[in-house]
C-alpha cells in the first residue's frame, strides 16, 4: 500500500516547490522577497468586467451548473475575437471550446486524445503541462530544440524518423513561456506543410498573443491556409485580460480535435462560473484600451528590468512579447545549475526567479525573470542582486590568493 501511484511516478519533483519553500522560509523569518518567479499578474482586471461579473452573479438561472463548452455568447464572442485579431473565420459552436484556462485546456486535450505509448514531439525547455501533461495520460515525449528555426525542423524530422509509435502531435508554443521568443507566419506555414506531409496534429498555445512590445503583434498558426486542418490553439484570458485566478481560456480549431476535448470534458467538469463566462464575454466584446494599458505597463517594466539589472552586472536579454525575460545565469555562478543559483538569490538577494530546469534540462543554464512586480519594486531587487553580486566577488576575490599560496 506504500507504493507510490503510478501516473505520480511518471512526475519529477516539482523543481518551482523548492524555491517557493524557501521563499516562504525567508518570508517567515522577515525577509522582504520580490519575487519574480511565477507569471502571476498583478495589475488588476478591467473594470466593466468585474461590474459584469458583480452584476451576473448571485442570480438563481446564473448560479447553477454551466456548459461544459462553454455558453453560446461567450464562444460567438471568442470566434469574433480571433476574426478581428487573426482574420480567421471560425464556427462558435464547433470550432470553439471555453476552457477552465489554457493550462487546464492542455491537460485535458491530452487526456482526450493520447493512447498508452503515444509520442508527442515538444519544446525543450517549455511549458511543464506541455510535456506532462502528455505524460499523466500515458503518453511519452520527444524534446526538440525550443526555437523556431532550421534546427527545429531537423529535430522535428529526426523525431518522426526514429520514433516508434510515430509521434501523435507537435506541441509549439510562441511567445514562447519561458524564452520569449515569437514565431514568424513563414515559420508557421512550413510547420503546417510539415504536419501535413507527416500527418501529425499541431497543438498551438497562445497564451501571449497580445503581450508585445514594439507594435509587430505575434501570428496565429490558424492564420495559414489549410491549418485548420491540423491544429488546435489555446489561448487564455489570464495575461490580456489579467484575469488569472478567473480560469478562463480556449481551444479553437480543427473539429475533430475539438470535439475530442468537449467529450472529455463533459465528464470531467461542467463549465467555469456562468456569470465568469458572462463577464469574459464582456471583455472580449468591450473596448481594449485596457489592452494597451497593460502592454504599456509590462513594456516600462521589462525596460527597467534591463536598465536597472545591467547597472548591476547582470545583463537581461530584451524580451520582445509575453511578461517573461529568458536570462542567462552569469558565468561565475552557471556550474552550480539554475536550482541552487535561484536558492541563492533568495538567500542573498531577497530575490525570487524560476529555476530554467523547470521547464526541461535544455533550460538549467537560465533563470526566467516574470514582469509581476512595479517598477521601484524592480529596482530594489536589482540592488538586491549587485549586493550579492559584489559580495561574490569579494569572497573569491579572498579565495583565489589562499589556492595560490596552496
Amino acid at each position: 500500500m506504500e507504493t507510490e501511484f503510478h501516473r505520480v511516478r511518471r512526475l519529477p519533483p516539482y523543481v518551482f516547490e523548492e524555491v517557493n519553500r524557501l521563499k516562504a522560509k525567508a518570508r517567515n523569518a522577515g525577509a522582504d522577497i520580490i519575487d519574480l518567479g511565477m507569471g502571476n499578474p498583478d495589475l488588476p482586471a478591467p473594470k466593466h468586467v468585474i461590474d459584469k461579473l458583480v452584476e451576473t452573479a448571485g442570480k438563481p438561472r446564473t448560479d447553477r451548473y454551466s456548459a461544459s463548452k462553454g455558453i453560446a455568447g461567450l464562444r460567438r464572442a471568442q470566434a469574433g475575437y480571433y476574426a478581428r485579431r487573426f482574420g480567421v473565420k471560425l464556427d462558435p459552436e464547433r470550432q470553439v471550446v471555453a476552457t477552465l484556462g489554457s493550462k487546464e485546456g492542455f491537460a485535458n486535450i491530452a487526456q482526450a486524445i493520447t493512447a498508452p505509448g503515444d509520442v508527442v514531439v515538444v519544446p525543450n525547455p517549455s511549458y511543464p503541462i506541455h510535456a506532462f501533461g502528455f505524460l499523466m495520460a500515458g503518453g511519452a515525449i520527444r524534446s526538440i530544440p525550443a526555437d523556431p528555426n532550421p534546427q527545429f525542423f531537423q529535430a522535428l524530422e529526426r523525431a518522426i524518423v526514429h520514433s516508434i509509435p510515430k509521434p501523435i502531435a507537435v506541441v509549439v508554443c510562441y511567445p514562447s513561456n519561458p524564452t520569449a521568443i515569437v514565431a514568424s507566419l513563414d515559420f508557421y506555414k512550413d510547420l503546417v506543410h510539415f504536419a501535413k506531409k507527416h500527418e501529425i496534429f499541431i497543438l498551438s498555445d497562445l497564451a501571449y498573443a497580445e503581450v508585445f512590445f514594439d507594435n509587430n503583434p505575434p501570428p496565429s498558426v490558424l492564420q495559414v491556409p489549410g491549418a485548420m486542418e491540423v491544429t488546435a490553439e489555446f489561448t487564455s484570458m489570464s495575461k490580456t485580460y489579467s484575469m488569472p485566478g478567473w480560469r478562463m481560456g480556449f481551444a479553437v480549431g480543427n473539429e475533430r480535435l475539438l470535439a475530442a476535448l468537449s467529450r472529455v470534458k463533459s465528464y470531467l467538469d461542467y463549465g467555469a462560473y456562468t456569470p465568469i463566462q458572462v463577464a469574459a464575454t464582456a471583455a472580449l466584446n468591450g473596448p481594449d484600451d485596457c489592452i494597451h494599458e497593460m502592454r504599456a505597463v509590462y513594456k516600462k517594466r521589462r525596460d527597467v528590468l534591463v536598465e536597472s539589472f545591467g547597472q548591476a552586472g547582470w545583463h537581461i536579454p530584451a524580451p520582445v512579447a509575453s511578461m517573461f525575460a529568458w536570462v542567462p545565469i552569469p558565468e561565475r555562478f552557471r556550474s552550480l545549475g539554475s536550482l541552487e543559483f535561484s536558492k541563492l538569490l533568495i538567500e542573498k538577494a531577497d530575490v525570487a526567479v524560476a529555476p530554467g530546469i523547470g521547464f526541461g534540462e535544455h533550460g538549467d543554464d537560465h533563470v526566467r525573470l516574470a514582469l509581476v512586480e512595479n517598477e521601484q519594486r524592480i529596482r530594489q531587487a536589482a540592488r538586491g542582486v549587485r549586493r550579492f553580486f559584489d559580495s561574490a566577488d569579494q569572497l573569491l576575490h579572498n579565495v583565489v590568493p589562499l589556492k595560490a599560496m596552496g
